[in-house]
């Protein structure tokens, strides 16, 4: 019997696979793993970034001032503009009449109005366009009215008024535009000796009648009468007085006269007032337009006809408190049947209207201001009816 050798079971076969736990194990190089790594640590980096601006961001986003806080320096000019218009009557007159300055320019304070809401919309203030309705409420309450035509078609006359400018150099040309314009009757005021002929030769056709005292005239289709120098003071001072009549009449600036229509005479008064200045010393001079002012508004006072006009260069806002006299008695034609503001001065760029026609007893229908001739103004004119 053949005995077999003996199998060593220690030992595994030469051809078996290795166990598990005796397989090399393969160890990789650190510096093959290097670029994982640092993709790793840029994404970590990168993340941190982002998270830091993000908590910056919100840091700004919440000390941020909200809508409400945001503007307020908007907002308090636009309150002041608006308390400026509405209580511009409390305003003093002191020391270069900075009251009656507001007043000739009250509606050109509208244009800041704009220029807030533009700054209100740009800094998002929702408290500064609330307080921008203040002063666009007190404009158009103030102003508003002059922004709609009024002016109606008809009336029993019409009245012109032009100051032709001393200076002017083709008063002919001026006569005649103005005796073009169909005005039945028409006041001219700062008239030279010089050029007051070639208005009279002008004007001959249109007009029958005439009258002229010292630098104011009025020209009219129907018949005048009763005409006389106005005193508004023009020549004041201790030498007054020591002036003749003819002296005084050179440079008499007022005048009034009646004119015979077929519904009953009609007082007309032709005035120009003294001229005002600005100077860096005296502020807004207006000494002797308000003294003349007071006396044209004497004057309209103690006259007992029922039809009034008075037509002129007054050089001031009918809004300036120095004519409270003459517009407490007197009605605005521009104001009643007029359509915007009506400026007429200065003639290449009109900021102000300085040339009035008022009127009492009478019915204002129509006002316009008449295109520019020779002269720094614009001549005015306005129907009326009884």
């Amino acid at each position: 019997m053949k005995h077999l050798p003996a199998v060593s079971t220690d030992d595994p076969p030469q051809d078996a696979p290795d166990p598990p736990s005796r397989r090399p194990v393969a160890r990789v190089d650190a510096g093959e793993t290097g670029e994982t790594e640092q993709a790793g640590d840029g994404h970590r980096t990168a993340g941190a970034r982002i998270r830091q601006a993000g908590i910056r961001w919100a840091g700004r986003i919440g000390s941020r001032p909200g809508p409400w806080k945001r503007g307020r320096v908007l907002a308090a000019l636009a309150v002041l503009l608006g308390l400026l218009m509405a209580l511009h009557a409390r305003i003093p007159n002191g020391f270069g009449n900075p009251g009656s300055l507001v007043e000739t320019f009250l509606p050109w304070f509208g244009l800041f109005v704009p220029v807030l809401l533009a700054a209100a919309l740009w800094r998002r203030s929702a408290s500064a366009l609330v307080a921008v309705l203040l002063p666009l409420v007190v404009w158009l309450g103030l102003f508003g009215g002059l922004l709609v035509d009024k002016s109606q078609s008809g009336g029993d006359l019409t009245l012109a008024e032009h100051n032709v400018d001393a200076g002017n150099h083709d008063p002919a040309g001026t006569a005649r535009e103005l005796a073009a314009s169909g005005a039945d009757v028409l006041a001219l005021v700062e008239l030279t000796e010089q050029a007051r002929g070639t208005y009279e030769k002008g004007l001959a056709k249109a007009y029958r009648y005439h009258v002229v005292l010292g630098t104011v005239g009025l020209w009219s289709r129907l018949p005048l009468s009763g005409t006389r120098p106005v005193d508004i003071r023009t020549d004041y001072g201790p030498l007054a007085a020591t002036k003749s009549v003819e002296a005084r009449m050179a440079v008499n600036r007022a005048l009034r006269t009646t004119v015979a229509t077929d519904r009953g005479p009609l007082t007309v008064y032709v005035a120009h007032l003294g001229s005002v200045r600005v100077t860096p010393r005296g502020g807004f001079g207006t000494a002797d337009r308000d003294r003349g002012a007071r006396a044209l508004a004497e004057a309209v006072a103690a006259d007992p006809s029922p039809r009034v006009v008075l037509l002129g260069d007054l050089n001031g806002a009918m809004d300036d408190r120095a004519f409270a006299g003459v517009t407490s008695q007197l009605r605005s034609a521009q104001d009643v049947a007029g359509s915007g503001f009506g400026f007429t001065w200065p003639a290449g760029f009109p900021v102000v209207r300085i040339d009035q026609i008022l009127v009492r007893g009478v019915k204002p229908v129509s006002s316009r201001v008449l295109p520019a001739t020779g002269s720094d103004h614009l001549p005015v004119a306005a129907g009326i009816a009884w």
